[in-house]
């Protein structure tokens, strides 16, 4: 029986004769068992000769490549968006089926995304893996310490195309642009009075939660 015949038989009958003498994992075939070992090692012989970057799995560095190539030969047949790896078209693919195959097993919320599923656990944990490396500062996502930071440095990277004025933070540009467009977006659900921030908003519905605080009694101050 040749050897090639051998390790396709194994696929049908499910056993897996290599082992790593190093973690104890089994493989169906000695070359996966090669490639695994690198985990253990290090090794990356796969080396860009564009960037100098080296991998351990040749299927590794041909993904690495399309960096340089600009290639993207997934197509979203939905709507003709292309990516250069299969993963991020999986992944935007859900955009369009609304598909969640990530739970919380805290709350049950649902996630088209693993990586946004790890963010929100840490609303569970608490945790806040990301520090400013200027105040001390943790936060529990990176973009978030990204935006943190401009205040030290100063940075306003978000203009605006109408007025010139820069901002820190796109958020803060969106609501900006509420001034040139006249759009209220922020609706009181009570009196169906509109604002063009969330902050006027809030400030609003005090009327409503708690007259007292911003309504005269009548009563003369003595």
């Amino acid at each position: 029986m040749s050897s090639s015949l051998f390790q396709h038989k194994l696929i049908h009958t499910g056993k897996k004769p290599y082992h790593c003498d190093i973690c104890g994992k089994t493989f169906s075939e000695s070359g996966h068992l090669t490639s695994h070992k690198r985990v253990h090692t290090g090794e990356r012989p796969y080396r860009c000769e564009i960037c100098g970057k080296n991998f351990s799995q040749n299927s590794n560095l041909s993904l690495h490549k399309y960096i340089h190539t600009g290639e993207k030969p997934y197509h979203c047949n939905i709507c003709g968006k292309t990516f250069s790896l299969n993963g991020n078209l999986s992944s935007h693919v859900r955009i369009h089926t609304g598909e969640k195959p990530y739970h919380c097993e805290i709350c049950g919320k649902a996630f088209s995304q693993n990586g946004s599923l790890s963010c929100h656990k840490r609303i569970h944990t608490g945790e806040k893996p990301y520090h400013c490396d200027i105040c001390g500062k943790t936060f529990s996502h990176n973009h978030n310490l990204s935006n943190h930071k401009r205040i030290h440095t100063g940075e306003k990277p978000y203009h605006c195309d109408i007025c010139a004025k820069t901002f820190s933070q796109n958020s803060v540009l969106s609501t900006h642009k509420h001034i040139h467009t006249r759009e209220k977006p922020y609706h009181c659900d009570i009196c169906n009075k509109t604002f063009s921030q969330k902050r006027y908003l809030f400030s609003h519905k005090r009327i409503h939660t708690d007259g007292r605080s911003h309504q005269c009694d009548g009563s003369l101050m003595i």
